[in-house]
């Protein structure tokens, strides 16, 4: 690829951030313009924002990486991704945006009424924020080594300080613009390359590769990729582990969760989830021809480790000239954009537990410096932890949050009988264990076989656990139900046009309807 046409488009990128992310200081005056945009945030543009930081370095490079090694088994990820939207839209979108609160922590301790409760969500928020943000610093320092031949360290430290500059500039007014101008951005970065790429391959006579049978060799593709054994080994399992996690993982995404708590009613929350429905599906269209065209051009990759590297490489490999050079550049500032956006919603929702949950006091100074907290750690383990694919990790993450997030938030919101010793369990069971099986198979302590595929891919078994522990807790401690479910479970499902009452943020009442 010409580093005379890519660097500055990444440059461009990234300048674009940083003066978007400006405006939004000029904007936000109040804590609540930097945690939840003061809840104003129309369907519209609240959906390109969650899109936008939704598509990740595993939509954008990921994918098609996975395409290219593994097949069309791996088109289980977008089809995952897209799908758990529709849980999000039928099951939590305009409850959880009943609900008041301003983070899943918050959300946690308004309807259990406990702090502990509160606590151990925090952890998880954390963690899992903190887990997905690993791939996208990874997945920037191998775009930014591939484009200039910088040390894979140079491209993540770049992301995190952008993001620090962008998140803290202005908060969640300041990502909002930030996000949807990416979405849009890497829509485009991926369409108009694709378009003159069939025309190339057609131009060429081209047929439409094949996806044979690849088996994994000793080096390469499998080697040092802790989930690509598992896969070869016990297909079926993955398939349905990689089902599980993203169907459910989606709903518990603390960046995605926190984005509807800035819509201005619950009927506006679901609006903006079938807007979201749309524009990733169209996104999603775009990364399995990267992978099926990569199998032509560029089927050396399969043999190494760098086969995220599908979609930055095809361009240069299929057009020849200035045209492929400039098509290089437009893809590789849309793969920066998928790592400045998502990494800002991620960052967002980290600093905003740090900051309420960790630190000593709140407001904005101490949002600020959650922000800086929420990056250092995801970008030493970025700096330690390398040779897993991105889609692979981010699946991890998603495995986490089912395990986790999904459990507490669908019986929260449709099971009044929930009670926080319950709750508890289920955390610490479920999200508790995917989070070591993950860690052990990332850290290579998850041994061979079966024992190495189910830590690999938990979500099979974790979420069920996850389940079982919150409902068989919660009905072997009756007494614990919180006292006012029934005012917080109406405040949750009726419409905010016939509420009298509601609870403010941070589990504090503004009015009580008697139980």
């Amino acid at each position: 690829m010409n580093e005379a046409y890519a660097i500055p488009a990444v440059a461009v990128v990234v300048l674009a951030t940083v003066l978007i992310g400006g405006f939004g200081l000029r904007i936000s005056r109040t804590t609540s313009d930097f945690y939840v945009a003061s809840r104003t945030v129309g369907p519209r543009l609240n959906a390109a924002a969650i899109s936008g930081e939704y598509l990740s370095a595993a939509s954008f490079l990921g994918i098609a990486g996975l395409l290219l090694v593994h097949g069309p088994d791996m088109l289980w990820y977008p089809v995952g991704y897209t799908a758990g939207y529709l849980v999000l839209l039928v099951f939590v979108a305009a409850p959880l945006r009943r609900s008041g609160a301003y983070t899943l922590p918050d959300f946690a301790e308004g309807r259990l009424e406990s702090r502990q409760v509160r606590r151990v969500v925090s952890m998880f928020v954390v963690g899992a924020g903190w887990l997905y943000l690993v791939p996208q610093l990874q997945g920037a320092g191998l775009t930014l080594q591939i484009l200039t031949g910088a040390p894979r360290w140079f491209g993540g430290a770049l992301v995190a300080a952008v993001v620090v500059l962008a998140v803290a500039a202005g908060g969640m007014r300041s990502i909002t613009f930030v996000q949807a101008f990416q979405y849009w951005l890497k829509l485009t970065a991926l369409l108009v390359p694709a378009f003159f790429l069939l025309l190339a391959w057609r131009g060429n006579g081209g047929s439409p590769p094949a996806f044979p049978s690849f088996d994994l060799p000793a080096t390469g593709a499998g080697a040092g990729q802790p989930l690509a054994t598992s896969r070869a080994d016990h297909p079926l399992y993955a398939t349905y582990g990689l089902i599980v996690a993203t169907f459910l993982g989606t709903m518990g995404l603390p960046h995605v969760v926190v984005r509807f708590y800035t819509s201005p009613n619950g009927r506006a929350a679901r609006r903006t989830t079938v807007v979201v429905l749309a524009l990733i599906g169209v996104f999603y269209l775009l990364p399995p021809l990267y992978g099926w065209l990569g199998r032509l051009y560029a089927p050396e990759l399969t043999a190494t480790r760098d086969a995220d590297a599908t979609v930055l490489l095809l361009p240069g490999r299929v057009v020849d000239g200035v045209a492929g050079d400039l098509l290089g550049a437009l893809v590789a500032g849309g793969a920066f954009a998928a790592f400045l956006s998502t990494a800002s919603g991620l960052t967002m929702a980290v600093a905003g537990v740090i900051s309420q949950d960790v630190l000593p006091a709140r407001g904005v100074r101490h949002f600020r410096l959650g922000v800086l907290l929420a990056v250092v750690v995801p970008l030493a383990g970025a700096l330690l932890v390398d040779g897993v694919p991105v889609a692979d990790a981010v699946g991890m993450a998603f495995a986490v949050s089912a395990s986790s997030f999904c459990p507490l938030l669908i019986l929260g919101i449709w099971w009044r009988r929930l009670t926080p010793p319950g709750a508890l369990a289920g955390l610490l069971l479920g999200g508790g264990s995917a989070f070591v099986a993950v860690t052990s198979t990332v850290a290579g302590a998850a041994g061979d076989g079966w024992l190495h595929t189910l830590l690999a891919w938990p979500a099979l078994w974790s979420v069920p656990v996850g389940f079982l522990a919150m409902i068989l807790v919660s009905l072997a401690t009756p007494d614990a139900v919180p006292p006012h479910t029934t005012a917080t479970m109406t405040r949750l499902h009726l419409p905010e046009a016939l509420r009298h009452t509601h609870r403010a943020p941070h589990g504090t009442t503004a009015k009580e309807s008697p139980r």
